[in-house]
Parts: structure tokens; sequence; C-alpha cells
């Protein structure tokens, strides 16, 4: 995707970091693509065939499992035009694999966020509405966090991204306003306000979560201090997750449209942002292998389903109390 915005330059600048983005990126999406398959996979089995029992919250982990697939599907061509150096699937598959990349980002941050959101209104409101949602409730919860996914991603499918001609065409996004149509410059600028609301305002409610439930552990004098402890630690792995994966992302990408839009003629400055935003684009899709440390701690019905289903010389015997008493206080 940064490609575009290297070979269109910062005004007048020359083209930079083509050769960056063939030599760092591959290896660092593979390793992605490897390791996010194994956890989602494993995820997808214990939600299909080990869950015995589903709530609103294993509803919204579920959805997210489906939002890493999308993107681990959508990684392999990339990787694959990345070693080449040029795109050898055509105008539909290119434009199909923008759109699982794009929508995966927001996907994932949207349902990051339901899940972050959910488990404040069981820890600090035990008694709200919200937390009387049927599994029929929390599924239309999904659908439409999908539909608002979906709907100002659609667009990339109606445009051609493919430049060049012959055999050595490159699937970009980011065009040339020099050759673009009005068409294309509106999407990407939708895309750009996008960018920034899409991590901006999750990123305020994440931290209004935490704040709130790290406020209500320490004013908690009775009831259940380990629910408002283990419900901090979801937080807090999601929070972690979240500035990881998508701060990065964010910050390059702003101060490269900024780089361009107020100091065209700062080449440096273009340069520097342009590396840094081709290695940070590796970490925007390492959350599809972080994704299932948030499923263990913050389901803990997954949790058990997943140690159940452990071959027994990898996990604790049920009768080792001490073990598991252990692990569900510190790190459960």
């Amino acid at each position: 995707v940064s490609s575009q915005q290297t070979s269109c330059g910062g005004g007048g600048c020359p083209p930079v970091g083509i050769q960056l983005e063939g030599l760092i990126l591959p290896p660092v999406l593979a390793v992605d693509v490897v390791l996010g398959l194994l956890g989602n996979v494993v995820a997808l089995w214990i939600f299909c065939f080990k869950l015995k029992a589903w709530n609103p919250n294993n509803l919204f982990l579920f959805s997210l499992v489906i939002a890493d697939f999308l993107a681990l599907v959508s990684l392999p061509l990339r990787i694959d035009a990345l070693l080449r150096g040029y795109w050898v699937f055509g105008d539909a598959i290119c434009r199909i694999n923008l759109f699982l990349m794009f929508s995966n980002r927001t996907a994932s941050i949207a349902l990051l966020t339901v899940v972050a959101v959910y488990r404040y209104f069981k820890v600090v409101h035990p008694h709200h509405r919200f937390n009387r949602m049927t599994r029929r409730q929390a599924a239309v919860v999904s659908l439409f966090v999908w539909l608002l996914v979906v709907a100002p991603r659609v667009p990339l499918l109606a445009f051609n991204h493919i430049k060049g001609s012959g055999d050595r065409t490159q699937c970009f996004f980011f065009t040339s306003y020099k050759e673009a149509s009005r068409a294309i410059v509106v999407l990407v600028a939708m895309h750009r306000i996008l960018t920034v609301l899409e991590f901006v305002v999750p990123l305020a409610l994440l931290l209004f979560c935490s704040v709130r439930i790290s406020r209500f552990l320490r004013q908690r004098q009775m009831g259940k201090p380990d629910k408002v402890r283990k419900a901090m630690r979801v937080c807090a792995a999601i929070v972690a997750v979240f500035m990881v994966c998508f701060l990065p992302t964010t910050v390059t990408t702003i101060g490269l449209w900024a780089v361009r839009s107020y100091r065209p003629w700062d080449c440096n400055a273009f340069y520097t942002f342009t590396q840094l935003n081709i290695v940070s684009l590796g970490l925007n899709f390492l959350n599809s292998a972080l994704d299932p440390i948030v499923y263990v701690f913050s389901s803990s019905m997954f949790r058990k389903a997943l140690l159940g289903a452990l071959p027994h010389c990898l996990c604790c015997r049920r009768d080792d109390s001490d073990i598991w008493a252990f692990l569900e206080y510190y790190i459960w």
C-alpha cells in the first residue's frame, strides 16, 4: 500500500522506499501470517467444536476471529507482489485484496473496542440492561459493526487500482493526484478521515473504560475484587494490542500526509516518514497474531475449553489445585 506513496514522492522528491519495502515487509508479513494462522485456526477450532455454551462476549470474539482470517488470506498475495516487485493477479483480485486489508484494520479495532466496552459494563454497571443482552442481540450488534466497517470500504471495489501496463503492473490504492480522477481523490480523502477517526475514537473509549475500571477497582471494598481485576487485565491487554499494532501506522501515515501537504520540499522528512510507515505496516497486521491472547484473557469459557483440549502432557492436571489457583489469580 505504501509503494504508491513512495513513488509519488513528497512534491519533487525522487522515488524512495520500494526497495526497502521489498526487503523488510515480506519476512515481517510472513511471520504475521504464520503466527496469525496458528493462533486463529486453534481459536476457530475451539469456538466451533469445543465451546459448549455461547455468550455475547464469545460472539464478539468469534467475529474478531473472522476479521483476522480476512486479513490473513489477503496477505500472501501482497507478499508475493512485494517479492516479485509487481502484481500478477489482475484487477478484480487487486480490488478484493485492498478491500480485505483495509476492512480488517477497521473491523479489528471496532470489535476489540466492543469487547472492552462489554467488559466495562459487566464490571462497573452490573445491573445495566446492556448486561442482559441475549445471544441474538449480540449477533445483531456484531452484524451492525460489520456493516459500519464494510460500508465505507465498498468504494474500493468500484475502482481500478492497477497502475502500469504489461507484465509490470502494480496494485495501489494511494494514487497520485496528478493521475487520479476526482472520485479517487474523494476516496483517498475519505480514507484519510477514516484512518484518524477509527483510531482516535476507539482509543478514547478504551482509555475511558480502563480508567473507570481502575477507579472502580481502587474504590471497591466488598464484593468480587477478582472479577474487577480480571476485567482490568482484559482492558490492559486490548489497549496493549491496540497501541502496538495500530498506533505506529496511524502516526506515520498522518506524518506522511502532513509532509506532503505542508512541507512538500522537505525530502528528508518525507523519506523518514516513508521508511517508518513501511516498517509500521508489518505491525499493523500483527494484531491477527496477538488477538488470540485477547481471547484467552477475556473469556473464561474459551480459556477452559482451550485447556481441556490441550494434550495431557502440555496441560496442568485438574487435581493440581495449587497450579490452577496460581494461573487463575496471577494470569487469568
